[in-house]
């Protein structure tokens, strides 16, 4: 059985948070206009020398003349802070904490006269003289008569501030009720629309440390409530306020409802909680408030977590099938479900979602050819359960395409590779280096699909017009089939190319609908073309005469087969000049044109080759960061991960040549670390599953000490001789590593 290996070559060796100020007081219209909250992100939803040919011919010259024409400008940036009405000391919210202990205190005598400083004054705290007695007086009083002033402006006072707050929280024993009655009383009995100091109410009580303890979830459950039931006007106050909040606050937020969620699903003390028949709308409400949160943290540039943070690893745990199923027959209606809410559910559990839906489709696609073989009463062969592809490998590429044209029904069942005059059966490993060997073969520079940028390390389409894109087409189906059979694939795509993959995640009935087609902007070409990106960002903060020193039109060249071709950006574009009223438009019709409309053919054709093997609505649980992973696996390394689950053969784990080797890995810096990944697995990434999911073995490599480690990429395996010192190992494993170019067929 042949496959691929690694051998060297003997060539030469080798983010500032914000916090929300007060806000000059006085009279507001309880309602005013705000931007549209808009979408960021799919997941709420769902060459090296040819390589210039593909660039705009004048983008190097554009580039060079905007920083020739640059003037000197100050920058007058300055933070962004959140203000709120009416509301004083917002930034003394004490710190949210999981787990509160009571921590003994070191008496100030007992230190040494150098270590002692001066003791601050206690803060001096407002006196709430109000009793609960006299609150539920207030209430009552309030719901015979229905005038609710006296309550309301209580509550608007208590809560103006955390010292107003804490102190109609003390003593202790009223807390909880005194909270529970502004919620029972206020909170859902208030009559009328809300106004914008009801919505601050809803904020400011959001963050109140004291909902960390279980003891108040019950209280916490009916605030969540409200929030969700609120009207979509109401909801875009309360995100565009949760976007101004600084990043420990907003992540606090976010970490006590996903530890709500958590604990509603596996309570430590079942008993602390109301039966989950009686409190079904929990989990819902929380959902729809982390959801708010999440829109808040989109509209951010940079976001101010991270979308991982929203992940709750405790659904990892839970039915997932039995949600997805349930999301499947009844949409976002009544039933919950949290494939409603796909940003809380991780890109592990995602995963097992996609493959578990995949493997449905596998056995449903071969049941129906077995039964269609046996209505025929033709003899059952088990080879039509699988895709089997037949190629030789002097035409890799143009039989892949024509088994996989040929066997387009079957694209869904399992993957098996057979090389033609090769003895040998699949056992994953032909399957694996059929991927490595076309992959490595349609991506080089002199195959011309794809042109490599050298700046961002990664290749884009080619934009040259031909009469056939079914090449691309095939790499869009070697990549549903890769995420289909679990196979990480060495792939260079910038983030821009899986957001159009997922415009739209479902692939329309109408075939006439454009597909691949999204929003870009100058962030999107940096990923690509990051000097250009740079070039035209100076042309949007040029402050001289855009027209007269530029004389630029809404016109673009490119290079095809050694010909310059133009192309106006918009009708008559060539007579339409670039200047300082127009330069925006002119910067996002550029864009658009590299990213969109110069490529449509041949993305369009990627796009369908893709969807025709993951066509599923799983894919609309997906972020494009998501499916990138899915593709090419994650760059964060964790080797001592890989160190656990590595397989030894012929050594074990404790024989000195090993502990030599994880010595010197561990001590690596990252790059070589990625440069020994992609050594021994053909990619510089990490499954979804982890470094488990490698299967990673160290093989003895009964041969002299003089040779180089060898690599069979397609099972993961380095072979090792047995190196008699760590220094020889660690310069025969860096030159083996930071030489190997190519493939070497044993």
């Amino acid at each position: 059985m042949s496959e691929v290996d690694r051998v060297p070559s003997p060539a030469a060796p080798p983010a500032v948070a914000a916090t929300a100020p007060e806000e000059k007081k006085g009279k507001e219209p309880e309602r005013e206009k705000l931007p549209p909250i808009v979408s960021a992100g799919a997941g709420a939803t769902a060459g090296l020398d040819r390589g210039s040919k593909g660039q705009i011919s004048t983008s190097s010259s554009f580039v060079s003349t905007v920083n020739q024409k640059k003037e000197a400008a100050e920058n007058r940036s300055s933070p962004t802070h959140l203000v709120f009405p009416n509301i004083k000391n917002v930034r003394d919210l004490p710190p949210i904490c999981l787990d509160v202990r009571q921590k003994q205190r070191t008496s100030i005598d007992a230190l040494s006269s150098e270590m002692k400083t001066p003791v601050l004054p206690e803060p001096i705290l407002p006196v709430q003289p109000k009793t609960m007695k006299d609150f539920l007086e207030d209430v009552e009083k309030a719901k015979s008569s229905g005038d609710w002033k006296t309550v309301h402006d209580f509550y608007l006072t208590m809560f103006d501030s955390f010292p107003e707050l804490n102190a109609a929280f003390k003593p202790q024993d009223i807390q909880k009720t005194v909270l529970k009655g502004i919620i029972n009383s206020l909170l859902r009995e208030w009559k009328g629309p809300r106004t914008k100091d009801d919505l601050r109410a809803y904020f400011v009580l959001l963050q109140n440390p004291q909902f960390n303890n279980t003891s108040t979830y019950v209280i916490y459950a009916h605030l969540l409530r409200q929030i969700a039931t609120l009207v979509e006007a109401d909801h875009h106050f309360l995100v565009h306020w949760f976007k101004k909040l600084s990043q420990k606050r907003f992540k606090q937020l976010v970490e006590r409802l996903l530890q709500f969620i958590s604990l509603r699903l596996f309570p430590a003390k079942p008993e602390e909680f109301p039966p989950i028949s009686k409190c079904s709308w929990w989990i819902p409400s929380a959902s729809k408030v982390l959801a708010l949160l999440n829109t808040a943290n989109n509209l951010v540039h940079p976001p101010l977590i991270p979308y991982t943070d929203f992940y709750n690893s405790t659904l990892d745990h839970i039915d997932l099938m039995e949600e997805y199923h349930t999301w499947q027959s009844f949409g976002n209606s009544h039933r919950f479900s949290f494939c409603q809410y796909p940003f809380v559910i991780s890109i592990a559990a995602k995963k097992i979602i996609i493959q578990r839906d995949s493997e449905q489709q596998m056995i449903s696609i071969a049941r129906q050819s077995l039964v269609d073989k046996v209505s025929r009463r033709q003899r059952p062969d088990m080879n039509m359960l699988f895709l089997n592809m037949k190629v030789r490998r002097t035409h890799l590429v143009s039989d892949s395409l024509d088994e996989l044209t040929r066997k387009r029904a079957d694209l869904k069942k399992k993957l098996k590779v057979t090389f033609v005059g090769e003895a040998g059966l699949d056992m994953g490993g032909l399957t694996k280096e059929w991927f490595l060997l076309l992959i490595r073969q349609i991506f080089h520079p002199d195959y011309g699909m794809f042109t490599y940028h050298k700046d961002s390390y990664c290749h884009w389409f080619s934009s040259f017009k031909c009469d056939n894109y079914s090449e691309f087409r095939l790499v869009g189906i070697l990549m549903g089939l890769a995420v289909y059979n679990s196979i990480t694939l060495d792939i260079r795509f910038p983030p821009c190319c899986y957001k159009k993959l997922l415009s739209p995640p479902i692939v329309p009935n109408d075939q006439s609908m454009p597909v691949g087609i999204c929003s870009v902007t100058t962030d999107d070409l940096c990923q690509i073309m990051p000097e250009l990106a740079h070039g035209l960002s100076e042309l949007l903060s040029y402050e001289g005469n855009v027209e007269e020193d530029f004389y630029s039109t809404f016109q673009v060249f490119q290079e095809e087969f050694g010909i310059i071709k133009s192309y106006n950006l918009k009708p008559g574009g060539d007579k339409i000049a670039v200047t300082n009223q127009n330069r925006k438009e002119y910067v996002q019709l550029y864009i658009d044109f590299l990213l969109n409309k110069s490529i449509y053919k041949q993305f369009a054709a990627f796009y369908y080759g893709f969807h025709s093997v993951c066509a599923s609505n799983a894919l609309m649980l997906l972020r494009p960061e998501e499916v990138e992973i899915l593709v090419c696996g994650s760059p964060e390394l964790d080797m001592h991960a890989l160190q656990r689950s590595t397989q030894y053969d012929g050594y074990a784990k404790t024989d000195l040549t090993i502990r030599y080797f994880w010595d010197v890995v561990l001590g690596f810096p990252l790059d070589l670390q990625k440069k020994l990944l992609h050594f021994t697995t053909g990619s510089d990434r990490v499954p979804v599953g982890g470094m488990a999911d490698l299967n990673f073995k160290i093989s003895k490599n009964e041969t002299s000490t003089n040779w180089l480690p060898v690599a069979h990429t397609c099972f993961n395996q380095l072979c090792l001789p047995p190196y008699k010192s760590k220094k020889d190992l660690k310069q025969k494993l860096i030159i083996g590593i930071s030489n190997s170019e190519g493939f070497g067929l044993e």
